[in-house]
């Protein structure tokens, strides 16, 4: 999709899911139970966000998701073409990756650290590329997805949320400031996790206000040798 400035810079939402934490049983990747709140359900109607979560929305892992930086996930749309024929799952629907808002118009090549967002009601800041778990593999039941989203950068982004209000599927995802336009989220992604060394890069981004606090403060050790 690649980087875009201002004169193409809307989106829609098309599709919003919320879930609580449950618990998950054994299953084929393994025989241990698991909870999270990965499986999220389908809303057609408004629904209201706050600024931790929507309304009927919630981690079961506090430490490593949820919280101010990590209110909302969202996820490109246009990915779900390719994964559908890669993972030959032709039904594969929309919040198979536990996002929050799937979206048209944006991606991880084109969106940014600290971008901000007007949605429906609310106004929304880009805070951190998601970088998925194991929960997403046994989510789906496919041992080694979470390598292969890490392996396209294909991960989403996290808002944080800068005027609580109502969201709905259709509403436009319209992005209205962009502070960091070199900071694509592909780029952050690959310094979160060593795949781009450049230590000004890293020292950069760990005096960014916009990034979320526990990735400044894992920038800000000394890289391991």
């Amino acid at each position: 999709m690649g980087r875009r400035g201002f004169g193409m810079s809307d989106g829609e939402v098309v599709a919003l899911h919320v879930g609580l934490p449950a618990d998950h049983g054994a299953d084929a990747i393994s025989d241990q139970p698991w909870r999270s709140g990965i499986a999220k359900a389908a809303v057609s109607s408004p629904i209201y966000l706050g600024q931790d979560n929507f309304e009927g929305d919630g981690q079961a892992d506090l430490e490593n998701h949820g919280g101010r930086f990590r209110a909302v996930l969202a996820y490109c749309a246009g990915h779900y073409d390719v994964w559908r024929a890669e993972l030959d799952r032709p039904a594969l629907a929309y919040g198979a990756f536990g996002e929050n808002l799937t979206v048209t118009g944006f991606d991880e090549d084109s969106v940014c650290l600290g971008d901000v967002f007007t949605v429906g009601g609310t106004r929304l800041q880009v805070a951190q590329p998601r970088r998925p778990c194991w929960k997403l593999a046994r989510y789906q039941g496919i041992k080694d997805l979470a390598a292969r989203v890490d392996a396209k950068g294909w991960g989403g982004w996290y808002h944080r949320v800068l005027r609580d209000g109502f969201i709905a599927v259709g509403d436009r995802y319209t992005l209205v400031e962009r502070p960091h336009p070199d900071l694509t989220m592909r780029i952050v992604n690959e310094t979160l996790d060593g795949r781009n060394p450049d230590p000004a890069l890293r020292a950069s981004l760990a005096a960014n206000e916009a990034l979320s606090p526990q990735w400044r403060e894992y920038l800000s050790r000394p890289p391991r040798a």
